[in-house]
């Protein structure tokens, strides 16, 4: 997910606004379509929660077209939501069951797209692998957190960093896994 650089991913009220920034890096990679392409062609699934369905929703009917090609998504929530004409399904269990038992089985390259409740508890739960985090030239004080309540540490260790000429930063982390794991038994449902 693209953040603040103090680790906002939204304003309190769904705004990312802050994510086009004005600044200039010459020296950092240019972020175009075929470098966009490297990366997000090699999803093969997006898992996201409710609030960043209905942000995806937003960003497509004012113009924006849809971020998530045709790859199929998983939305996590107890809510009904507006459904789409894109490959969409809803889930309203249990978010260890969902990763483990529909979507890891039939796909390989999973991204957990956000929000911060989501990614948050995916960390808890030990379910993530890889985090990726970019990070805009830009404080804005108070917001949505990049992971909302995790509840423990997890430590990762840095793979790749990546400067590009917008100013924004990526950090590539893998998770180091830890000899305990929170029992699947905790799970609490985000969305």
């Amino acid at each position: 997910m693209v953040a603040s650089l103090d680790g906002f991913i939204a304003r309190k009220d769904g705004r990312v606004d802050f994510l086009e920034t004005a600044d200039e890096f010459p020296s950092g990679v240019v972020l175009d379509a075929a470098a966009m392409e490297s990366v997000l062609g090699g999803i093969d699934c997006y898992v996201m929660g409710a609030r960043t369905w209905e942000t995806a929703l937003r960003f497509e009917s004012s113009g924006a077209g849809w971020a998530y090609g045709d790859k199929p998504v998983f939305v996590a929530t107890h809510r009904d939501l507006p459904k789409a004409n894109h490959p969409v399904e809803f889930w309203a269990g249990d978010l260890g069951q969902l990763l483990d038992e529909k979507v890891k089985p039939r796909f390989k390259d999973i991204w957990v797209v956000g929000g911060g409740a989501l990614c948050g508890e995916c960390l808890r739960l030990g379910l993530v692998d890889e985090v990726r985090y970019a990070m805009v030239p830009i404080v804005i004080g108070e917001g949505i957190r990049f992971f909302e309540e995790v509840g423990r540490d997890v430590p990762m260790h840095l793979v790749e960093t990546t400067a590009y000429s917008t100013g924004m930063v990526e950090l590539r982390y893998q998770v180091k896994r830890q000899t305990t794991m929170p029992s699947q038994r905790e799970t609490h449902f985000v969305g």
